[in-house]
Parts: C-alpha cells; sequence; structure tokens
C-alpha cells in the first residue's frame, strides 16, 4: 500500500519532466531546421552574387550576409527559451584594426557566435564544410580559407589579414578536447608572425555540453543554455612561433581553469 502511495505521489513529478524533455527536442529540431533555411536562403543569393558582381565586393557582401543570418539565429535561439547569450564584448573589436581573433573552441555554435558580430571577418574552416552543400557556396561567396593545404591556408589567411581583414581562427583546430582547453596548433602563431599582426585571445564560456567534442547531434541537452563571450589579452606579433604557442597555450589554461565550462570531452545528460 506505501509502495502505491509513493508511486502516486511521485507520477505528477514525472509528467513536468517527460513535458520539458518533449519542448527541449521540440526546440532542437526547430533549431535545426532553421540552420538549414537559412543555409539554403544564403546558398541561392551566393550564386548570382558570385556571379554579377566583383570579387572583392562579392566578398564583402557574403560577409555581411553571414553576420545578418547568424545574428538572426541566435536572436530565434533566445525567443523560443533555448539559448541565453552575453556576447557584448565582441563589439568592442569590430572597428578594429587587422587581428586573428583566437578563441577557446567549446562548442558547434562558437563560430556562429563571433561571426554574428563580426561583420568584416574571414574565417578559416575545414576543408569538408567548404565543400558542403549545405554551407560551401555561403563560405566561398565569404571568402572563407580551407584549412588545407596549409600552405596555401597560410598564405590566403595572411593576405586575407594584410587586406586589413579580422581572422577566425580556433588555436586547438578543433573543439576541445580536455578540460579546459586542447593542445594548441603552432598555426595561430605563424600566421600571425607573417601577417605582422596581434592576435586577441577570446574565451567562451557556456553551461552546457551541447555540440562539443562526443555530443550526439540529436541528444537534446537542458535549455536554457547560458553562453559568455569575454576578452582577453591581445598578444602582439610574434618573433618566434614555437615559444609564442607556449606561451598563449599557459594562458589560455590560466584564464580558462576557473571558468563555466563542461568537462570534455563531454557526455549528454542521462
Amino acid at each position: 500500500m506505501e509502495n502505491k502511495s509513493n508511486a502516486l505521489l511521485n507520477e505528477p513529478l514525472a509528467l513536468p519532466v517527460r513535458r520539458r524533455a518533449l519542448h527541449e527536442t521540440a526546440r532542437l529540431h526547430l533549431g535545426y531546421l532553421l540552420l538549414g533555411l537559412m543555409s539554403l536562403v544564403v546558398t541561392l543569393l551566393a550564386f548570382p552574387i558570385r556571379a554579377v558582381l566583383p570579387r572583392v565586393m562579392s566578398k564583402r557582401i557574403g560577409r555581411r550576409l553571414v553576420t545578418l543570418m547568424t545574428r538572426r539565429y541566435l536572436r530565434f535561439l533566445v525567443l523560443m527559451g533555448a539559448c541565453r547569450f552575453d556576447l557584448s564584448e565582441l563589439d568592442a573589436l569590430r572597428d578594429e584594426p587587422a587581428m586573428i581573433i583566437a578563441p577557446n573552441h567549446p562548442c558547434l555554435l562558437d563560430a556562429v557566435m563571433i561571426l554574428s558580430r563580426l561583420p568584416g571577418a574571414a574565417c578559416i574552416m575545414k576543408a569538408e564544410l567548404v565543400n558542403s552543400v549545405f554551407y560551401g557556396a555561403g563560405a566561398r561567396l565569404a571568402g572563407y580559407i580551407r584549412n588545407t593545404p596549409l600552405r596555401t591556408m597560410i598564405q590566403l589567411a595572411v593576405d586575407d589579414l594584410q587586406q586589413g581583414s579580422h581572422l577566425l581562427l580556433f588555436p586547438e583546430g578543433t573543439r576541445t578536447t580536455r578540460f579546459p582547453v586542447g593542445p594548441l596548433q603552432g598555426t595561430t602563431g605563424l600566421i600571425a608572425k607573417n601577417a605582422g599582426v596581434p592576435v586577441q585571445t577570446v574565451f567562451i564560456e557556456t553551461s552546457s555540453g551541447f555540440l562539443g567534442k562526443g555530443w550526439p547531434l540529436l541528444q537534446a541537452p537542458k535549455m536554457p543554455i547560458t553562453y559568455r563571450v569575454r576578452l582577453g589579452r591581445r598578444f602582439d606579433p610574434p618573433q618566434h612561433t614555437a615559444r609564442f604557442v607556449s606561451e598563449l597555450e599557459q594562458y589560455f589554461q590560466t584564464e580558462l581553469a576557473h571558468a563555466q565550462l563542461p568537462g570534455f570531452p563531454v557526455s549528454p545528460p542521462p
């Protein structure tokens, strides 16, 4: 009799939990659907823009189009209660001269957040994304740079920086694989040295491991997820690449040691 009473008491509690999980799953799929639709719009616009306009102009329009779409996408995530964003510190970089923007990389939304606030920024992307059906046309319109082959990537990045652009480059080269930051690659220092530009560190904090390394795409997180982006130290153009990367990694480790971050590699909640 007592067990039956306990079951009856627990039943009302189980219903809101199930309802919340259903709402989170619905918001997850709605967010993916909107991202796909926005990517389709950018793709349909990219072909005529590239065909009609000079390359310099089409690249500028492409980057502003990406910023417009990513900003609206993040706004939609906020309106449907999926996420909360504090990205205001990025606005201080908008009118700054050429530099490398170097954030940690806890999840797949990181580039979306930063590009939503920096309309003139270039971005180094994985080659498969630049070649993909969903993102390729927009990435090529904006003049984003493939991460392979290495020598070509470095030369294109240096050229873009010398034209006055910002360059978004994740020093880890992939999403974070260990807490609080993964091992840094030497690419950031090499590009900064060859282009003669500073490196602006950026720290991304989040309350969830959603879309981190190891998170299944169809696994809904607990919502709303909070994201905060803050600016760190700006390093002068390096003279010695290896020494610079070692100093940069130590700085990231120190600054992120007490940041709000999940453990890496992440695992979805049970």
